[in-house]
């Protein structure tokens, strides 16, 4: 759970009255990249039917990826990075025509960088379920309606497997490291534990070994603000004219989790008790210049995200739990043979440390033992977005192993 852009994880801001005029105009139903849209870096793999795991099979799913770099003779150089809840697969790059946003891992991914993309082949997949290429609720359905809430409930593995599926249509037997960060995270210690013989190195950044009741909880209420929505419509929206979308719950949603992608210390220090504007907010109808922020941040997410997608990929994360059906965790993380790297952010309270040291525990090739790796910074859980200084030298220690 993070906001995924680089201009969102800028250090929180004021929010300037260019910002504010830049949402003028009503925005379309979805913000999802729909058939039509311009392409931009992306390219699309056929992967068949996907299996998922509450036992409906979807078949002609697609999945949408960027690439950077060369994928050697031998095949032997390639790095699957994975991107968190609201991610997707532009993970370098500028915002343009096809991408809303600019990358999210400019200064990880690319020439001379920790991820040098001079020697490795990074592929970024855009995770099924998602809204920006892969199959997901606002793909068309083969009745040539979007799946919307017909959608099947997509956990992690689901998603994994998916991206298995992408690596045997892009002939890539095994990876030379797979690489995640909050959702992301949960992916790659996923795939560390689901295939074991696919891949030898893993990174699991500010992620835990499964969703608590808590998260859960946090979870639930965002997607009940978007299903209460009087325009979700049962998630039936699609049709809908622009402005007339489930808007207000889905950027509910957003500043409701959004409050836990940031440290307190973070918004207190940064707006305190400031005004927006000269106008008092103590019933003179003015705003507390950390209100204007959310609000600002949550109605421009719905301009590049999709309700149900939101829905579905929320419930993905409450589904969780690398040891269901294996034993427990420890017995799931005794699976993992790949080289591993846990790493956790001392203000995250969205995935506090504590589960990045059960995960660390567990591993058996840890590059830095049975303690995880823990970075100070002020910006709690979106850290992993921010500190590319404290970030990159712990992933590029992981690709030197």
């Amino acid at each position: 759970m993070d906001w995924q852009t680089s201009e969102d994880t800028v250090p929180s801001s004021f929010i300037t009255d260019a910002q504010a005029r830049s949402l003028l105009g009503k925005p379309r139903a979805t913000g999802a990249w729909r058939e039509g849209d311009p392409v931009g870096d992306r390219q699309f793999a056929k992967i068949g039917s996907l299996a998922f795991e509450c036992g409906r099979t979807l078949s002609n799913m697609v999945v949408a990826y960027e690439t950077w770099g060369t994928l050697s003779s031998q095949r032997d150089n390639a790095v699957l990075v994975l991107h968190a809840l609201t991610g997707d697969s532009h993970v370098v790059g500028e915002a343009g025509p096809g991408h809303p946003t600019s990358g999210w891992w400019n200064g990880i991914v690319g020439p001379g960088l920790a991820i040098d993309t001079d020697q490795w082949f990074v592929v970024a997949p855009n995770m099924i379920g998602g809204c920006q290429g892969s199959s997901g609720p606002a793909s068309l359905a083969p009745d040539g309606i979007e799946w919307g809430p017909r959608f099947p409930y997509t956990t992690v593995r689901d998603q994994v497997n998916a991206q298995a599926a992408l690596s045997d249509t892009l002939g890539i037997d095994s990876w030379a490291a797979v690489i995640g960060g909050s959702m992301g995270g949960m992916q790659s210690l996923e795939w560390a534990v689901s295939f074991p013989e696919r891949m030898e190195r893993v990174a699991v950044i500010a992620a835990p070994p499964f969703s608590t009741a808590d998260q859960i909880a946090l979870n639930t209420l965002q997607i009940e603000a978007i299903r209460t929505d009087a325009q979700f419509r049962a998630g039936r929206y699609y049709d809908s004219a622009d402005g007339e979308g489930p808007h207000a719950g889905l950027a509910l949603a957003r500043r409701m989790a959004l409050l836990n992608y940031r440290s307190a210390n973070e918004l207190n220090e940064r707006f305190q008790r400031s005004w927006q504007s000269g106008i008092s907010p103590l019933g003179a109808g003015g705003r507390f210049a950390v209100e204007s922020y959310l609000d600002f941040h949550g109605n421009k997410f719905t301009r590049r995200f999709d309700a149900n997608s939101y829905i579905t990929v929320v419930g993905a994360m409450s589904s969780h739990d690398i040891g269901r059906g294996r034993g427990g965790v420890d017995a799931a993380l005794g699976r993992v043979t790949a080289s591993s790297l846990v790493l956790g952010i001392d203000s995250d309270r969205l995935y506090t440390v504590d589960g990045q040291r059960i995960i660390a525990a567990g591993l058996q090739n840890s590059i830095h033992g049975a303690h995880p790796i823990v970075i100070h910074s002020p910006f709690g859980h979106d850290a992993f977005l921010i500190e590319d200084d404290l970030i990159g030298p712990p992933l590029q220690r992981l690709l030197e192993s």
